[in-house]
């Protein structure tokens, strides 16, 4: 009697074979996330888990720090019940940028406000950003429906510095 032979008794084809595992050259993520209280914790919670996996953990510390208080600060500015989150580790960086809905103000003074209080609620960051020798900013989103970019580069051998000076949140 022939016997029948399916897909899965073929031999493996380089297809079938898994991905090559992550490293840092492939960290590229995006997220949308809710404009919650909780979304401070998943942010802090998936940075420990990415940046571990694709061996970049000697950057959580910094990372964790600044990606959390740039989430904290969108979900309180935002008037959308989403916020969005990009990562990217490129030229020896990890990018982080984070979008929220809300706008820019047109009147010189109410702009000047809003970005005090922006600044200010990001007091943390920015510190954290200088120790490690990298840059944050805010902004235009540059997105359809407008809003808010916020953003920082982290280098990682001021990441590494920081770690090794002991300059955590804990």
């Amino acid at each position: 009697m022939p016997v029948a032979t399916t897909s899965a008794c073929l031999p493996y084809t380089p297809t079938d074979l898994p991905p090559a595992p992550p490293n840092p050259e492939s960290l590229t993520y995006s997220l949308t996330l809710p404009a919650a209280p909780q979304t401070r914790a998943i942010v802090r919670a998936t940075i420990r888990t990415i940046l571990d996996a694709h061996g970049l953990a000697d950057m959580t510390d910094a990372a964790v720090q600044v990606t959390s208080e740039l989430a904290d600060c969108a979900c309180r500015f935002t008037p959308s019940p989403e916020v969005y989150v990009c990562l990217r580790y490129r030229d020896d960086a990890l990018r982080v940028v984070l979008y929220d809905a809300h706008p820019r103000h047109q009147h010189p003074r109410l702009a000047a406000a809003c970005d005090a209080r922006r600044r200010s609620a990001l007091r943390l960051s920015a510190c954290v950003v200088r120790v490690c020798g990298g840059d944050w900013g805010f902004g235009d989103a540059r997105e359809p429906g407008g809003g808010t970019r916020t953003w920082a580069v982290l280098p990682r051998e001021g990441a590494r510095a920081y770690l090794v000076g002991g300059y955590t949140d804990r």
